[in-house]
């Protein structure tokens, strides 16, 4: 349904540096800067941009957005967690955990203040 998702930063070296090592955790590769400068990062034909707002104003979150992320397995999701937090991310609601249905779930707010989840596939 989505061709890619876009969201602002006031800091795109942080962002950089919190993404690729999110993505490495999870078996993606670095992002790539375009021409327009946007920071693109590239799976299995979706894309996550990241750019400095074309208005010129400050980058702000979605009150009630998140942005959620497949992760092959709970592993998977514990190292992309422990990635973010060591690279500029807040962890924030419940720790790392299992869900009734299966999947497991970590939640972070990336440097710029987006909220991210991590999620395995459910397995019931």
């Amino acid at each position: 349904m989505f061709t890619h998702v876009m969201i602002g930063s006031n800091d795109l070296e942080g962002a950089r540096g919190f993404y690729d090592a999110t993505f490495a955790a999870l078996g993606g590769r670095p992002g790539e800067m375009d021409a327009r400068g946007r920071l693109i990062y590239t799976h299995e034909g979706s894309r996550l941009m990241i750019t400095k707002p074309i208005d010129g104003k400050p980058a702000t979150v979605a009150n009630g957005g998140t942005i959620g992320i497949a992760a092959a397995s709970p592993d998977h999701v514990l190292a992309w967690h422990e990635a973010g937090t060591e690279h500029g991310g807040t962890a924030i609601e419940s720790p790392p955990a299992e869900r009734p249905n299966g999947s497991f779930v970590a939640y972070l707010r990336d440097p710029d203040g987006n909220k991210l989840t991590a999620r395995s596939h459910p397995t019931k």
